[in-house]
């Protein structure tokens, strides 16, 4: 399997970020990190492994950044204004240097489809839902998709418009719309295990139907609980049966 690590000092960051690359070919997975990990967290806790068939075979080619998490809304030092600017950078970063460097890696008309498990899924939905002229499509693994459950009571005009529960029931731009419903790659889903939350799930797809954007809604059982094996399984599972 093909790997590389790239870097390059984020002007909109203002600090160094790192990028894993896998593969050659295929359609471009963007993996956003859980918690506060950074871009290896995925290889390190074998997931790249169980998509190395899907990545050989050129189904698939890896990208895998780093969070900010820890700068922004896992900083209880931080005031919450801090914590949503800092959000928004992250945001650009990934809008204007992340997709043009997947581009420059595959093709401009290769699909990019963002994933991630846990806080991880929270930003890959978001980012997918905020810019279906960039992004293609999300497989988002275990989320909880309600900002506010991060912000400590913080509400402002920048968490609204990256809490999906809460800009999507109010989306009426019908480019957007017609964006995200010819997608054919909304792919959400959950374990009914220990420490997961199904009705997250649930309740995102059911926004999603309400706008008549087509979607795979997705709960696994309880022996599925919020952990790597879990998204181990469901990742390669996708990979391997919708694309």
């Amino acid at each position: 399997m093909n790997r590389e690590i790239h870097q390059w000092f984020s002007p909109r960051l203002n600090k160094n970020m790192e990028i894993a690359m896998y593969g050659h070919f295929g359609f471009a997975l963007l993996l956003l990190p859980t918690a506060a990990a950074d871009y290896l967290e995925y290889e390190r806790f074998h997931l790249i492994g169980a998509l190395e068939p899907y990545i050989d075979a050129g189904k698939v080619k890896v990208f895998s950044i780093n969070s900010i998490n820890s700068e922004a809304w896992l900083n209880n030092r931080m005031h919450p204004r801090h914590k949503a600017i800092r959000h928004q950078q992250f945001n650009a970063y990934v809008e204007n240097e992340v997709v043009p460097f997947i581009r420059t890696h595959t093709s401009e008309n290769t699909s990019i489809i963002t994933s991630g498990a846990s806080l991880g899924a929270l930003h890959a939905a978001n980012l997918f839902f905020r810019r279906p002229d960039l992004i293609q499509g999300t497989i988002a693994m275990s989320g909880v998709y309600d900002l506010t459950s991060y912000t400590k009571g913080y509400y402002d005009e920048d968490v609204y418009f990256n809490s999906p529960c809460h800009y999507l029931p109010n989306l009426n731009d019908e480019h957007l719309l017609y964006l995200l419903r010819k997608s054919g790659h909304i792919h959400i889903l959950s374990g009914s295990g220990d420490y997961e939350d199904p009705e997250a799930s649930r309740n995102l797809a059911g926004i999603l139907s309400s706008k008549g954007i087509g979607h795979d809604l997705d709960v696994w059982g309880p022996d599925m609980r919020h952990d790597w094996p879990t998204w181990r399984a469901m990742l390669p599972y996708v990979i391997d049966q919708k694309f």
